[in-house]
């Protein structure tokens, strides 16, 4: 058998498969033990299999990587992959890491890991891909690249000193934001936090709107004040109240007030609102127009690509002014419907009368039976005076009706230790 080399960072992502050709998940990271003086071990992958679920595949059960793809004997324990002490996962862990150079050259930083599979079928970590420091002040220049077997480096220990999670951050920059949320979950707590500090605003907020309540408090609890505020600002209004309803009245309060106004404001109407109403569950954010739009400029808006599927189903048309508390609620005309009438017919004229909104007192319980009634992904939610103050998605329904710990809840796992 003749060796391979197979670099990390493009083995993540990988499609996973049994020995029939099945498709079992996708490749997440690579695990190693290190050894005294040799090279790290290999023992095996995390992999994402359908559920969201990391799993821990043995690299004995690998068979071939080659071309992009991953196959196994077919035979992986579903238990959720829990790291053990020793292990370090390579893309979550030791890539951004920096080392000295043994020669006493200078020191380099982790871009990416090969991993080689000698003749014996044993695979080790074989070389690195670092980049020193730049030595030009200019914004734009980079740091020279090199390779070096890890016998040429020495690991930094310095105390207090960061790994850098820029390159971790790059590799979740594709993911879906449930993805994410799980991968940042699956992260040892100090690399987590660390990641969540690097991760762009909107990234972070699409990764909190996704995780449980508890995770959400204890990360935006690590993050300082104006951080946090910028982050409340970036998620979605009714995703920023429940999270901010959990924390103490001082601390609500105060990042408030740090937030922008008009976030903040939507925020507070929301907190007003109890959980088990419609107000409490709705967005304040629906797509809104008036009666003489066009079905052509409706249909402009709700391709948006930031747009929740669920919300861009519809627009609700309204008097003035357009944004919540909107003038009184004309009716709804759902995207199905604009695709029936030319580009030029106006809104109003092809309102679907049959839908009816509910008030924001409205239970929990009315709000679902009549999404569940009239097959319908939204409903407009109005105040005591008829005017549009959001809009409940068939989504937000869900996260209230499923249980609290349903993100991390995993399927029947097979019992044993790792195989």
């Amino acid at each position: 058998m003749s060796t391979q080399r197979v670099f990390v960072a493009r083995l993540a992502g990988c499609v996973v498969f049994d020995p029939s050709g099945d498709r079992l998940g996708k490749v997440r990271d690579v695990v190693v033990v290190y050894r005294k003086s040799d090279p790290p071990r290999v023992i095996g992958l995390v992999c994402e299999i359908p559920g969201r679920r990391q799993v821990f595949v043995s690299i004995n059960r690998v068979t071939s990587i080659s071309q992009g793809q991953v196959i196994t004997t077919g035979l992986i324990n579903v238990r959720r992959f829990q790291q053990r002490a020793g292990e370090i996962r390579v893309i979550a862990e030791l890539i951004g890491r920096r080392f000295n150079f043994a020669d006493g050259s200078g020191t380099g930083t982790v871009e990416d890991v090969a991993i080689e599979r000698s003749r014996s079928g044993v695979w080790d970590v074989s070389q690195l891909f670092l980049r020193k420091p730049k030595t030009s002040a200019s914004p734009f220049a980079k740091g020279a690249t090199t390779f070096a077997s890890w016998n040429e480096v020495r690991e930094q220990h310095a105390p207090g000193h960061a790994q850098s999670a820029e390159h971790l951050v790059q590799s979740m920059s594709e993911m879906r934001p449930a993805d994410l949320a799980n991968s940042l979950l699956d992260l040892p707590e100090a690399r987590m936090l660390r990641v969540a500090e690097e991760l762009p605003d909107e990234r972070l907020a699409d990764a909190l709107e996704e995780m449980p309540e508890d995770e959400q408090v204890h990360i935006l609890e690590q993050l300082g004040d104006e951080r946090a505020a910028d982050i409340l600002d970036a998620m979605e209004p009714d995703d920023a109240a429940d999270l901010l309803a959990q924390l103490p009245e001082g601390r609500l309060q105060q990042l408030l007030e740090l937030m922008e106004p008009d976030e903040a404001e939507d925020v507070r109407a929301l907190l007003q609102y109890g959980p088990d109403t419609a107000g409490g569950l709705m967005t304040t954010e629906p797509i809104i127009m008036s009666a003489d739009a066009t079905v052509a400029e409706a249909l402009a808006l709700i391709r948006r690509h930031e747009l929740h599927p669920a919300l861009a189903a519809a627009v609700f048309v309204t008097l003035p002014p357009y944004e919540t508390p909107t003038g009184r609620l004309l009716g709804v005309v759902h995207f199905q419907k604009m695709l029936r009438y030319p580009p030029h017919e106006r809104l109003g004229s092809i309102i679907d009368e049959a839908s009816e909104p509910v008030l924001a007192s409205a239970s929990a319980a009315e709000v679902a039976r009549i999404l569940a009634s009239y097959d319908l992904v939204s409903l407009p939610v109005v105040d005591d005076s008829h005017r549009l103050v959001g809009a409940i998605s068939v989504d937000d329904m869900l996260d209230y009706l499923l249980p609290d710990d349903w993100r991390s809840q995993d399927s029947e796992a097979q019992p044993g230790a790792r195989s």
